[in-house]
C-alpha cells in the first residue's frame, strides 16, 4: 500500500464528533461535529497545502530573509517561501511525530528537533489533543534538552469552514484584536496601528463581505476567563469559535484570498502565535528558553450552532 502523504492517521471520537490528527507535522486534518465540518481540511490524499492545519514551531509566520541573531551569533535558514525571500512557519511542518499516547479521545504526539544549520539547537515538542463535549483542546508543550538557551516561538495554523458550499464572503466574524501589525508586501510588520474606526476592527463583530485579511493583531481583549475568542458564524448561526490562553499574545487572521482554485475564500485561517511575524529578527516576544526549561500553551476549537 502506497504510504500517505500525511502518514499516518490518528482518529479521536467523544459523542458526536470526529477529529483527524496527522502524523506529518502532528497537525489537524479534519474536524467534524454533528455530521458537518468545523475545519476547512484536505483529503487523505493530499499533503497539507497554506500551512493547513499545521503546528507551527520553533517559530510561527516569517523571518526576513532567514537571518537573524541570538546571544551575538548569526544564523541564516533556509528560505521556504522564496517569492518573499522569508523562512516561513518553523521546522516542524513536514517531519514525523511519534506516538507517545492515544485514546478514543485523546493523543500526545512528540518530536525531538535537532540541532540544524540556521537552528543549532535541542527542543522537544509534544502536543496534546484533548476531544471532548467542550470542543477540541491542543496543549502545546517546549522544551530545551541542551545545555545552552534557545529562542523560541510557536503557533498554530487551522482553517475554520464557511460552511458547506459557502464563502468567507457569506459569514459574520468576531475577533479580539486592538492593534492591528502594519505589513509590508512580504507580510513582515512595519509599524503597528489602533484598529479603532477602520474595517480591521472586529471586535463587534461585523459580516465579512468582501473583506480581505491577513492581518497579525495583537492587544487581544480576553473574556473573564482569561481567553480570547475568535468566532465565525454562517448565516445560520452555524460555525465555530477558537480560544486562546494567555500564552498567544498574537493572532493572525487570513480569508484565503492568495490560495488558487476552490478553496479561496472557502475558510477563515485563524493563527494563535506567542510572537509576531519577523520575531527572530526583532526580538519581541522571543521566549528565551533556558537548558531544562519548559513552557506551555493551550488553545482550543469549539463548534457553535
Amino acid at each position: 500500500m502506497p504510504i500517505r502523504p500525511t502518514g499516518e492517521q490518528f482518529v479521536l471520537t467523544s459523542g458526536g464528533a470526529e477529529v483527524t490528527v496527522v502524523e506529518v507535522g502532528g497537525g489537524l486534518r479534519s474536524y467534524r461535529h454533528q455530521g458537518r465540518d468545523v475545519l476547512d481540511g484536505y483529503d487523505l490524499a493530499e499533503t497539507a497545502e497554506d500551512g493547513r492545519g499545521h503546528l507551527l514551531a520553533p517559530w510561527p509566520n516569517r523571518i526576513a530573509d532567514g537571518r537573524w541573531t541570538w546571544d551575538g551569533a548569526e544564523h541564516q535558514l533556509a528560505l521556504t517561501e522564496p517569492a518573499r525571500s522569508t523562512a516561513i512557519h518553523g521546522l516542524v511542518r513536514f517531519v514525523p511525530w511519534t506516538v507517545v499516547s492515544r485514546g478514543e479521545a485523546a493523543l500526545t504526539l512528540e518530536y525531538l528537533l535537532h540541532p540544524q544549520p540556521g537552528y543549532p539547537f535541542v527542543l522537544r515538542l509534544r502536543v496534546d489533543y484533548a476531544l471532548g463535549d467542550a470542543g477540541l483542546r491542543v496543549t502545546t508543550t517546549a522544551t530545551n534538552e541542551g545545555d545552552v538557551p534557545l529562542p523560541y516561538g510557536e503557533g498554530h495554523h487551522p482553517y475554520l469552514s464557511a460552511g458547506p458550499g459557502r464563502r468567507l464572503d457569506e459569514c459574520t466574524l468576531v475577533a479580539p484584536g486592538a492593534t492591528r501589525l502594519d505589513a509590508d508586501d512580504r507580510g513582515l510588520p512595519t509599524g503597528r496601528s489602533p484598529v479603532d474606526g477602520t474595517a480591521a476592527d472586529l471586535r463587534a463583530g461585523r459580516p465579512i463581505g468582501d473583506l480581505a485579511l491577513d492581518v497579525a493583531y495583537t492587544d487581544l481583549e480576553r473574556d473573564a476567563d482569561g481567553l480570547a475568542r475568535v468566532r465565525l458564524t454562517g448565516p445560520d448561526g452555524t460555525g465555530a469559535a477558537v480560544w486562546l490562553d494567555d500564552a498567544y499574545g498574537y493572532l493572525q487572521l487570513y480569508t484565503g484570498d492568495m490560495i488558487a482554485g476552490d478553496r479561496r475564500r472557502r475558510g477563515l485561517a485563524v493563527e494563535p502565535m506567542t510572537c509576531p511575524p519577523n520575531a527572530f529578527a526583532t526580538g519581541e516576544a522571543v521566549i528565551r528558553l533556558q537548558p531544562a526549561e519548559s513552557v506551555t500553551g493551550t488553545w482550543g476549537i469549539t463548534p457553535l450552532g
